[in-house]
């Protein structure tokens, strides 16, 4: 390895984000202690706007070291499509009818099991929800989880462990439950057409794996907290709103999640989601545009440190064997972005079959781990964080309540 200077700045500047995200408590802590700056410590305490920050000050180092063309250039060969795409669709899925309309499919299908209504209601958001990302996509199926876990569970004054377990077990469902397809979770995005992955080796060789682990995840947790949940009394949903505006708005986000790729379509479908939002705005809530704006801005820093990173993870990644590669990528996803590894993966020739799935199969099985392992996770904690203490996910404690569902992901990736 003999990295050249902008990707040792690089390195460093992305160590110290790493570091910055598990010390956001600190900064919301000063906020209190400091009100004169508490607006300056409590940006420094969002985590979804960690990696804006310090990729700001890693293009002001190569503006300073290596000069305006180099820093222009660098930037101009990014791609920041997915940053826009989930900006799109967390505002999009989060609107009142497709908010509604989840509430009510997520009702009814859950009355299906004859137990407690609030009991059978969690399991089928913990576990149907995170497998609906395979078809509205991961960031979609993030927003529309947790927006219903915290309006009918969180907002139930639950104890905070249950609140841990359940952000712990909804991250690493989602990870691993939009692998059903070749098109919703970013890791598999990122190598599908150049593997040649199509729908049918999706499912045979990852889609019933993530079903049997997202079960399992959400039966366990349901099981060991029914005694909280019993308690739990849940509004029924129904859905108040013209039948055409929820049908224009359903073909809204179907077609935002169709042109994925292509940002100039998807950013003009939302540019008629707005029209419509603000012809009809007594069927609206108010739409996410802070939250989505924070979770955009983490993805593009993250885009902006993580591009530089090649010169130390891929050495790393092709000096072990499949088995190793699967549990280096479930540790390393903790620490970087798991698109970023299959990413790199994708660059390197020669690979076999089962080195390629081990890879994929780690990064998605590592994706709950950390709030920056998986793209769709600053949405989640953006939605569910107020409902902590101090108003942050204490990244330690998410780390634990994440351990138990990423080992039924180990079992059911790699060792069955």
């Amino acid at each position: 390895m003999n990295p050249v200077l902008p990707e040792i700045i690089a390195s460093v500047v992305f160590s110290i984000a790493v570091l910055h995200t598990f010390s956001v408590k600190y900064f919301i802590n000063l906020a209190h202690k400091y009100p004169r700056h508490s607006k300056l410590f409590h940006i420094l305490g969002e985590v979804e706007a960690v990696f804006g920050i310090w990729a700001i000050v890693l293009i002001s180092l190569f503006f300073y070291f290596e000069g305006k063309n180099y820093s222009v250039e660098y930037l101009n060969k990014l791609h920041f499509t997915e940053p826009l795409f989930v900006f799109v669709i967390m505002i999009v899925a989060a609107s009142k009818p497709i908010l509604d309309f989840a509430l009510f499919s997520v009702s009814n299908i859950s009355k299906i099991i004859p137990i407690h209504p609030a009991t059978s209601f969690y399991f089928f958001a913990l576990f149907f929800v995170p497998l609906l990302g395979s078809f509205i996509t991961e960031p979609a199926a993030m927003t529309l989880a947790a927006l219903i876990l915290k309006e009918h569970f969180y907002s139930k004054n639950i104890p905070t462990k249950l609140k841990f377990a359940t952000v712990g077990v909804l991250f690493v469902n989602i990870s691993i439950g939009g692998v059903l397809t070749q098109f919703a979770a970013p890791p598999v995005l990122m190598v599908a057409a150049k593997w040649d992955w199509n729908l049918n080796f999706m499912f045979t060789h990852f889609g019933w794996r993530a079903i049997c682990a997202t079960f399992l995840n959400s039966l366990i947790v349901t099981y060991l907290f029914r005694k909280y949940l019993f308690k739990v009394r849940l509004a029924h949903p129904n859905i108040k709103l013209p039948f055409f505006v929820l049908l224009l708005h359903l073909i809204l986000l179907a077609l935002v999640v169709y042109f994925v790729h292509d940002a100039i379509i998807f950013i003009g479908v939302f540019i008629i989601f707005l029209g419509l939002a603000n012809a009809y705005p007594k069927f609206q809530n108010k739409l996410m545009f802070r939250e989505a704006f924070l979770v955009s801005l983490f993805l593009a820093g993250l885009v902006i440190l993580g591009n530089l990173q090649k010169w130390w993870l891929q050495p790393l990644l092709l000096n072990m064997s499949s088995n190793q590669i699967y549990y280096a990528a479930t540790a390393l996803t903790a620490i970087t972005d798991n698109a970023a590894l299959t990413y790199l993966g994708s660059l390197v020739d020669g690979l076999s079959d089962q080195f390629k799935f081990s890879l994929v199969a780690g990064a998605v099985s590592g994706g709950g781990l950390t709030v920056i392992a998986n793209a769709p996770n600053p949405a989640g904690y953006s939605i569910l964080s107020s409902s902590f203490k101090g108003g942050v996910i204490n990244p330690l404690y998410l780390l634990l309540a994440a351990l138990a569902p990423t080992l039924t992901a180990i079992i059911f990736f790699n060792i069955l």
